[in-house]
């Protein structure tokens, strides 16, 4: 290696270097939550009213007889069960109680209590003459949690230098989303975690053509909160594309009703989940009751029992919340609804062509470097009265093939970016348009329908807010300098 090729590679890092970075800050940022958490419940007791009402489970589960014997290390598991407050006594709950046993916990979706469940049967359950149940129980949680985020941290990494095109920016952003203002919530018994998790690793697989994979980790994602099932919305905006492509393009009528199906049948799969979820809470509330003795939302023509909770319990609607006595909250929600619309405007301003047309305007060469979200393969426009007859599913399954195989015999942080245009306009891409219009929706909801206060947690696993936030430090912020 030359004196300048060591220079350069000392003051550029490579891929790999640059995951074991995000690898160690995700890391470093879950063991110094954690410990601010216990410095901070052993100075003073955290505010909360849910904790202590905990009641034994209407049916007395066997593990439950642990709790009432003499643990080894009392404080050890008080100091566990201090933490299981607000929404994670839900989640504990229903995994010590095997069930769900009021109304107002279905609005608590089932993923991470069967993954408390089954750690705390598994490789915890050693633990329980140690600390007890419901200890084993709530260190099972912490455990998943910042275990998923650190892999979800990974795999944002991934997804963001593909989308990118630059190493840099990717970097940045990662490490921005690992000391990201929601972070407490990552690293306790809160959903938030899971839901990071298969959202990035199913838009890794979605934006690399593993759709199969992608579906299933969307589903997942689905399981772990109700926004989860936004993430069809990646879906519909690929096939709304293709659909377009093989119609006006390629004039291929047949195609075009292959493309519309496979589509639609991906949206079902990632909605299915939820929905069968809604189905079980109707199943014990209301089937086998009079008309009489049956809750308002069970006798409604589309019998949703989330949007019941969300409204009958919590007060959550349109406009509900816009009160004079709620502005506290919305000021403690400014500062990442402020970041939300300024990415927005800040794309839509740069790219008005792009943004306004939801991308059908953009240019021939850029939709082909994202083809995978734009068109039914990468090819010139010209050559497209040439292409051989085939079926839709055979070209999808050629050009996920070679994807994946130039991903794995090239990573794409190693791809020099100075001789490709498009590659430098990172978070201007044509690839970013279906997560800002996914962003847009989502802060939307969260300023106009919701508890204006939780929308620091529900948009921080969305990731233009790190790339416009990264796109800016690159651009504006001081200048970083590499050394081993």
């Amino acid at each position: 290696m030359t004196t300048a090729a060591a220079a350069t590679a000392t003051a550029f890092p490579t891929n790999q270097q640059h995951k074991a970075l995000v690898l160690k800050s995700a890391i470093l940022s879950r063991l110094l939550l954690l410990t601010l958490i216990l410095i901070w419940r052993s100075l003073l007791t955290p505010y909360d009213t849910s904790a202590p009402l905990n009641p034994n489970c209407l049916k007395i589960a066997k593990d439950q007889n642990s709790d009432s014997a003499v643990v080894l290390f009392p404080k050890l598991a008080s100091a566990i069960e201090n933490g299981i407050v607000w929404d994670s006594v839900y989640f504990v709950r229903t995994a010590q109680c095997a069930a769900y046993e009021y109304e107002q916990s279905y609005a608590f979706l089932p993923l991470l209590p069967l993954f408390i469940s089954f750690l705390s049967h598994t490789v915890c359950a050693p633990l329980v003459p140690l600390i007890g149940y419901r200890a084993v129980l709530g260190l099972s949680g912490y455990f998943i949690n910042n275990f998923a985020f650190v892999i979800a941290a990974f795999y944002f990494y991934k997804l963001s230098v593909i989308i990118l095109k630059d190493s840099e920016l990717a970097l940045r952003a990662s490490i921005l989303f690992c000391f990201n203002p929601a972070s407490i919530f990552y690293s306790s018994i809160y959903a938030e975690s899971l839901y990071a998790l298969f959202s990035f690793g199913g838009l890794y697989y979605f934006v690399t053509g593993g759709n199969t994979i992608a579906v299933v980790s969307f589903a997942l994602s689905g399981c772990a909160r109700s926004n989860g099932v936004l993430n069809a919305g990646y879906f519909c905006f690929q096939t709304m594309h293709r659909a377009y492509d093989a119609l006006f393009l390629k004039k291929r009528t047949y195609l075009t009703m292959q493309v519309l199906t496979a589509g639609a049948l991906r949206c079902i799969c990632i909605f299915t989940p939820f929905f069968a979820f809604q189905a079980y809470g109707y199943y014990n509330i209301c089937l086998g009751r009079d008309l009489h003795e049956m809750r308002p939302w069970c006798k409604a023509r589309v019998p949703l029992l989330y949007n019941f909770i969300q409204s009958h319990y919590w007060g959550v609607g349109f406009l509900r919340y816009f009160q004079l006595k709620q502005l506290p909250n919305f000021l403690l929600a400014s500062p990442i609804l402020s970041l939300a619309v300024c990415s927005i405007i800040y794309y839509a301003k740069l790219r008005p062509e792009v943004f306004f047309s939801l991308g059908f305007q953009a240019s021939i060469e850029e939709k082909n470097s994202s083809a995978l979200l734009f068109s039914l393969e990468s090819v010139p426009r010209s050559n497209i009265a040439r292409l051989p007859e085939k079926s839709y599913s055979k070209i999808q399954e050629n050009h996920n093939l070679r994807q994946r195989k130039h991903m794995n015999r090239v990573d794409p942080v190693a791809l020099p970016t100075e001789n490709d245009p498009l590659a430098k306009l990172g978070y201007l891409s044509i690839s970013v348009l279906p997560f800002i219009l996914q962003l847009g929706f989502m802060a939307a909801t969260a300023f106009f329908v919701m508890h204006v206060q939780v929308a620091t947690r529900f948009l921080s696993a969305s990731p233009p807010l790190y790339w416009f936030a990264s796109h800016l430090m690159l651009h504006y912020g001081p200048p970083i300098t590499w050394t081993k």
